[in-house]
């Protein structure tokens, strides 16, 4: 499922509140800890591990016992084992720092420092939930969802204080209207929280792109999957893809969703060239797999190889299987490619059975490249 959905359904189920004791230091209000974080931010999400893990043994000395430290060691787990799935060997480092760190922004009660602690608590929510709703673990999804809709509506109070808290405030408004509209089983649910405004919500996501020390590239990537998904507007989503690709160059994931942009705008001149040049990136099998797939797409498309492109697609299927749920949504692209080849060869059976599977794995089915 796309990140910025089921991010989405979790900000519109969310309902409890926040709680909050002591710690030393203001890390936020120190510029040098602002310059250090935000540079060992970028080298997490530029796959630059090595110097990830010399900033945060410096926050760690900086700031003993900062739940920030649990957060940003999380954070660098996450992206090493990339896509991290229920099987990884990151896995119980990942949830008990992400606990850890939401525990201890729980128990503080300094109203000065309430607002730091409010966005280090609401990253570590939304990382913890994002891995449990990749992998479709709704019974982990829940105890947290319900503890957490009060931090994301205290966070409208801050927006002043950081441009990150723009980035929940972005979302809530956002979703809050387009989730319903996109899924109307949803009307009812939405009504009883407070209304957004789309408009508001971009403008917001747009800010936290520009200005964000915590939140920079989930603003592009959420940006990316709102003009992708919702927006259905594949040029504004290529523009956003290319940029996070351009600060974050080494990320696969982002490579990924920026060759994918470029397939569903017809570019497949610079999807190829791109593909091309990503030999570095194999090594990462979920990146290969959804290279495969790629590579289907544009013998269909651009070469007109249809047995060629089959076989992309049931490799792609087959490869992409062993990260389960995290790869539905690429999996569902070679069904999708599967039932156009087998409407061309006149098989009828095989057309609707593989349309089915596709709908079934796919949350936007108007991204089918069927165009």
């Amino acid at each position: 499922m796309n990140k910025s959905c089921k991010i989405s359904i979790i900000l519109i189920c969310l309902a409890l509140r926040l709680s909050t004791s002591s710690l030393q230091g203001q890390f936020l209000k120190d510029t040098t800890s602002v310059n250090l974080i935000k540079r060992g931010i970028d080298y997490v999400y530029n796959f630059d591990f090595k110097n990830a893990d010399k900033v945060s043994a410096k926050l760690i000395k900086l700031y003993p016992g900062h739940p920030v430290n649990y957060l940003f060691k999380g954070m660098i787990t996450y992206w090493k084992s990339y896509p991290l799935i229920t099987t990884s060997p990151g896995r119980e480092s990942f949830e008990a720092d992400m606990r850890k760190s939401i525990e201890l922004c729980d128990k503080i009660k300094d109203p000065k420092s309430e607002a730091e602690i409010l966005l280090v608590n609401l990253c570590a929510r939304g990382l913890l939930l994002l891995f449990y709703t990749d992998n479709d673990l709704s019974f982990e999804v829940f105890p947290i969802a319900t503890s957490t809709y009060q931090c994301v509506r205290r966070s409208f109070d801050f927006t002043s204080n950081y441009s990150d808290f723009y980035f929940f405030t972005g979302v809530y408004n956002y979703y809050r209207e387009a989730y319903p509209e996109a899924h109307p089983v949803y009307k009812t649910l939405a009504f009883l929280f407070p209304k957004g405004s789309k408009v508001k919500g971009l403008e917001e996501l747009q800010i936290v792109a520009k200005n964000s020390i915590i939140l920079k590239a989930e603003s592009y990537s959420f940006l990316t999957g709102i003009f992708l998904c919702f927006e259905n507007n594949y040029q504004q989503a290529t523009f956003y893809n290319k940029s996070l690709h351009k600060i974050y160059p080494e990320n696969p994931a982002y490579l990924g969703s920026y060759i994918k942009n470029l397939l569903l705008i017809k570019q497949y001149d610079e999807a190829e060239k791109e593909i091309k040049s990503s030999i570095a990136y194999l090594k990462n099998p979920f990146f290969q797999a959804q290279v495969t797939i790629f590579n289907g797409i544009l013998q269909e498309k651009k070469y007109h190889n249809i047995r060629q492109a089959q076989q992309f697609y049931i490799n792609g299927i087959k490869d992409v299987s062993s990260f389960r749920s995290f790869g539905d949504e690429y999996a569902a692209y070679a069904y999708f490619g599967l039932s156009r080849i087998s409407k061309l060869n006149g098989d009828m059976n095989n057309q609707k059975l593989y349309l089915k599977l596709a709908l079934k794995l796919a949350v936007f089915k108007k991204v089918d490249f069927d165009d």
